[in-house]
């Protein structure tokens, strides 16, 4: 990792870079001097509250044909999907230099080591693949799971993203998520004890939730042992037992409209610990899946573009206003 230059540092932030959030692709860029792509794959996985294990059905806002690029499909080897993944993005941003594998599909560590070995390994072998990310639940990862990628991690880069989505149980239990937010909390602390990257992520604006248990989280993920997070807004999707419950109840979610995001967010922002760096602001569904009008034509580009201004604005950043309650 090349040292930044903290002698020209005027800015008030702590990160090394000028932008007012700790930002994900310059994250990269301190690592690798350049900008790292993930490739999404889609490995074939389930998860224990799909194949009634935990339950049946999944989480009630769950369709992932939503967020999956069309050349994620399980019948094509993790090679062919690499493949195809580096191509699309050499054609949309002609500047990546290095991948990483993005086991992204359901939970993929749900499976044997043996399996996951196997998948792992084939994806690290790809040229130009440089590490892993491992999308998966707090409740299917364990200790020789843990040891195993910890040896990965001594050799390239490696981060398990664990979906969170709540810091509250009764909504976690709502969403059929099938798991506790203690259990989310005892999978961060073993994977970040090991020396394992951990990434988290999180749905802003789930049924039953106030506003004010939202902004509230802020302090709860601001002590969590995470390296990197995501944050979306909820969005209703087709053919999603959640789009049945917003038909039936609406009164019970309280969705953000994007001006009511932006506003939100920043304060949310101004509260987070500036250690944690932000991958995603929001989410982002193709149109013909949502119901309802979402946020019109907006690309997380435009998006992160909008946030930034508003910051620059407000002359404000991320953690500004951020407390260590750890240490009290």
């Amino acid at each position: 990792m090349m040292p930044l230059n903290k002698e020209i540092k005027t800015y008030p932030w702590p990160w090394g870079h000028e932008r007012r959030f700790n930002a994900y692709s310059n994250y990269f860029r301190t690592i690798y001097g350049a900008r790292v792509q993930k490739v999404s794959i889609d490995a074939g996985f389930t998860c224990p509250n799909r194949d009634g294990s935990k339950g049946i059905g999944g989480c009630t806002y769950c369709n992932n044909d939503a967020f999956n690029p069309s050349y994620c499909q399980p019948v094509k080897s993790i090679s062919d999907q690499i493949s195809e993944g580096i191509d699309f993005h050499k054609w949309r941003y002609n500047e990546a230099v290095s991948y990483l594998a993005y086991f992204q599909a359901y939970s993929n560590s749900y499976a044997s080591l043996g399996a996951l070995k196997k998948l792992y390994e084939e994806a690290l072998n790809y040229p130009g693949v440089v590490g892993l990310i491992i999308g998966t639940r707090p409740d299917c990862i364990d200790v020789e799971k843990l040891e195993y990628i910890k040896e990965l991690s001594s050799k390239c880069y490696v981060a398990v993203e664990y979906g969170i989505e709540s810091c509250y149980n009764k909504t976690l239990k709502r969403i059929n998520r099938g798991h506790s937010f203690e259990d989310a909390v005892w999978s961060l602390e073993r994977t970040a004890a090991l020396g394992i990257t951990t990434g988290a992520h999180f749905i802003f604006g789930l049924p039953g939730e106030t506003r004010e248990e939202i902004l509230n989280q802020v302090d709860i993920i601001s002590g969590l042992p995470i390296k990197t997070v995501k944050f979306h807004q909820l969005q209703i999707i087709k053919g999603t037992t959640m789009e049945i419950e917003f038909k039936n109840y609406p009164g019970d979610f309280e969705l953000f409209t994007w001006e009511e995001y932006l506003d939100f967010f920043i304060v949310f922002l101004e509260r987070l610990n500036p250690s944690i760096v932000v991958e995603r602001f929001t989410g982002e569904v193709p149109p013909r899946f949502l119901t309802g009008e979402g946020w019109g034509k907006k690309r997380n580009d435009q998006i992160v573009n909008i946030i930034e201004k508003r910051l620059e604005k407000l002359n404000t950043w991320q953690g500004r206003l951020y407390e260590d309650k750890r240490q009290k």
